[in-house]
């Protein structure tokens, strides 16, 4: 009987850890859904109907459920920074092992009409990256507006961990934005701009690298 009551507490110790990793996790998603809303590529991407909001949930989900089976979700200390930073590689990316997930975004997220014009940019976007070697590449960063600002420490936090793992994995670190004032907080945080592009929505695309010094030319 003991040893039934052991067993019944660890079933709901662990029963409750799980439940709170649900809420932290559902927490972490709906606060990437609200800043994607504040950036233009996923706010083209997304379908504009009566189901918006769901579709930015459904695309924030698969972000972050992506970035968790890579181990590329980064939060802040104040929970109210989100990146995810993959490691990666040219040759990533299994076309067959993604049509599921793939379909689904295209269902759910952008609808098939957008599809044509996400791919020829993309397509663009990922020609601006190593062709050989691996690299960390900054899919989504954000920041909640209340810890935004040169007086907060939310965004040097960040940028330190992503500065971190470029070094100690002796690799080069990507990102790109279509928002003037993200191109300079990134290159004020020691990024590179090292290319610029006349997105077909009209507005530039600016391409960010950091080179960490051992491996700098």
């Amino acid at each position: 009987m003991i040893l039934k009551i052991h067993i019944l507490k660890r079933y709901n110790f662990l029963y409750s850890q799980l439940n709170q990793i649900i809420l932290e996790k559902e927490e972490v998603i709906e606060k990437v859904a609200l800043l994607l809303k504040e950036i233009p590529t996923s706010m083209e991407i997304v379908k504009n109907d009566s189901k918006k909001d769901k579709r930015f949930h459904y695309l924030a989900t698969h972000m972050v459920e992506k970035a968790l089976k890579k181990d590329a979700l980064i939060i802040s200390k104040n929970q109210k920074g989100i990146a995810i930073l993959f490691k990666t590689s040219s040759k990533d990316g299994n076309f067959w092992k993604e049509i599921p997930e793939q379909l689904g975004l295209l269902i759910n997220v952008t609808g098939f009409k957008n599809a044509m014009n996400i791919l020829k940019t993309q397509k663009f976007i990922k020609d601006q990256r190593p062709k050989d070697g691996e690299y960390l590449y900054c899919w989504f960063w954000g920041i909640l507006a209340d810890a935004r600002g040169a007086d907060t420490q939310t965004g040097k936090e960040m940028k330190d961990e992503f500065y971190r793992q470029a070094v100690e994995n002796n690799i080069p670190l990507y990102a790109e934005t279509r928002i003037r004032k993200n191109a300079l907080v990134y290159q004020r945080f020691g990024f590179e701009l090292f290319n610029e592009w006349k997105h077909p929505s009209g507005d530039t695309m600016y391409f960010l690298r950091y080179i960490p010094p051992a491996i700098k030319k």
